[in-house]
């Protein structure tokens, strides 16, 4: 996981993203909406914001649905049964809610996670003990009896490189010491990156210390990418008290040695869905204003943070701006996005799928941010952003989050929205225990506050209407220099206040 209240590091993630396919030429002919001048709202305008700010945080709908999801389905990594139940979930209700929905195929990667255990071994200066692992998504098996080898420790991609040939037939431990949100950027690419990097330079195994803020010997997993060409070797995570553990005995001298048993596998590629559902606009339907979140999570956990609340969030807004006469101006569209957690499958489907609408997408905002308190709105747009929006914003003082905020709006399923130049919004949330229970067994409902839900859910269906009913839409940005470079997304990498994975 999996935009939103992060501001976007260039970590490179374990999916490397193709740009969508060029327009046709009719698309094309018809140049993007251009910004307009300011605006204020109008009386009528603002008075929308009592039915869709009033019910959001009354209501209790968006927490109703959240229990649905967590406690009624669970995990839905890409490819599960799971996955496949919260597809249908999704349908039924935004037909229940008076929305149009409906199915696009994507074609996802199935991987299981099978026997995972791993343990120290005793020596002759320490005791051995049982290690609290996961697999990475992705990792390969070991052999049935597992594997056995000394453990080596770094620090850096850079460091392993610098090792030679001392890595061969060793399990590489890629130790870190993040402690804060943002520190996730900075090592994500450990985990993102390192087990391919120790397959190049001959290990027969990785541990990975958990990319985690809190741990009570709590594995957290996440996927890995092995290169073109390098065959991918077993990868765990490890619990960050062990990863110290290890540290300590390596640093004291002499071997330190492990077996690591995984019994994980990747099935053929799976036939699974994005969700996508809108509300017609009035005037000028044929722009659109996207907002979306991921159905799928990993398969620990039941996905509550990441990113079940950004479902609900998205849903409820559709919910309540249909319930609206008139509709805003401009079409709102939800994408419940697959596989954003080991793949990103989804988002370059969405985009390969409507390229030719893509000049006429005026907005994207995307909640995978967990379900704290709303903060404020940032952008990734051309200039003037702040000054449209503003006028806009009474309605969200009330919630905390009447602020334009510095820093850059996206999420990992909107990369491939990029090429095309679409305008990002994103609502900033409180994040500060996000990385606590992070793609671990641990990120569960009971995390969840509902006030803090309701307040975000209220911010992003009035951030979606004000985006369709304002007369102007944002400029666009500048468009890349090349195809973007791969970033972490939204719930990878928060400030202090707190995804693809």
């Amino acid at each position: 996981m999996s935009a939103t209240s992060l501001v976007l590091s260039p970590v490179l993630m374990f999916s490397l993203l193709a740009a969508p396919p060029a327009p046709n030429a009719s698309a094309a002919s018809r140049p993007p909406p251009q910004a307009a001048k300011v605006a204020a709202p109008t009386a009528a305008q603002l008075q929308m914001a009592e039915r869709l700010v009033g019910p959001a945080l009354t209501e209790g709908h968006a927490w109703a649905r959240l229990v649905e999801l967590t406690d009624g389905i669970g995990p839905r990594l890409s490819g599960s049964v799971g996955a496949e139940a919260a597809v249908q979930w999704a349908l039924r209700s935004f037909k229940a809610d008076g929305v149009k929905a409906w199915t696009e195929p994507v074609k996802v990667p199935h991987w299981v996670r099978g026997e995972e255990r791993a343990e120290l071994l005793s020596s002759e200066r320490y005791f051995g003990r049982p290690l609290h692992i996961m697999a990475l998504g992705d990792s390969a098996p070991t052999p049935p009896g597992g594997i056995t080898a000394e453990v080596i420790e770094v620090s850096s991609l850079e460091e392993l490189a610098a090792l030679g040939d001392r890595v061969k037939g060793r399990i590489v431990l890629f130790n870190h010491d993040m402690r804060l949100n943002e520190d996730y950027g900075r090592f994500a690419g450990l985990r993102g990156r390192g087990p391919s990097a120790a397959a190049k330079a001959g290990a027969v195994g990785a541990l990975v210390r958990s990319l985690a803020t809190a741990s009570l010997s709590t594995p957290h997993t996440g996927a890995t990418r092995f290169e073109e060409g390098v065959t991918p070797i077993p990868a765990a995570s490890v619990t960050v008290e062990d990863a110290e553990q290890l540290h300590r005995l390596l640093a004291g001298g002499g071997p330190v040695r492990v077996r690591l048993v995984l019994g994980c596998k990747t099935l053929p590629d799976a036939n699974s869905f994005n969700v996508v559902a809108e509300v017609k606009g009035r005037e000028k339907p044929e722009e659109i204003v996207l907002i979306g979140a991921h159905l799928d999570s990993w398969d620990v956990g039941t996905g509550a943070q990441d990113d079940g609340a950004g479902v609900v969030m998205v849903m409820e807004a559709a919910r309540l701006i249909a319930r609206q006469k008139p509709a805003p101006r401009r079409t709102v569209r939800v994408v419940l996005f697959m596989n954003e957690e080991n793949g990103l499958r989804g988002a370059r489907a969405y985009a390969e799928a409507h390229a030719a609408e893509l000049p006429r997408h005026v907005a994207a905002l995307e909640m995978d941010a967990g379900g704290g308190r709303p903060l404020g709105l940032m952008f990734r747009s051309g200039e003037g952003a702040a000054e449209l929006v503003k006028p806009w914003l009474s309605p969200m003082v009330a919630l905390g989050a009447g602020t334009i905020l510095q820093g850059d709006a996206g999420g990992a399923d909107l990369l491939p929205l990029i090429p095309a130049q679409v305008p990002f919004v994103s609502v900033k949330l409180d994040s500060s225990r996000y990385f606590d229970v992070h793609h671990s067994h641990a990120d569960t409902l009971d995390k969840m506050d509902p006030e803090a839900l309701a307040k975000s859910t209220a911010a992003t269906a009035w951030t979606a209407y004000l985006l369709a009913e304002m007369p102007g839409v944002l400029a666009r940005p500048a468009a890349p220099p090349a195809a973007p470079a791969p970033v972490a997304p939204p719930a990878l990498s928060k400030p202090a206040a707190r995804g693809a994975p």
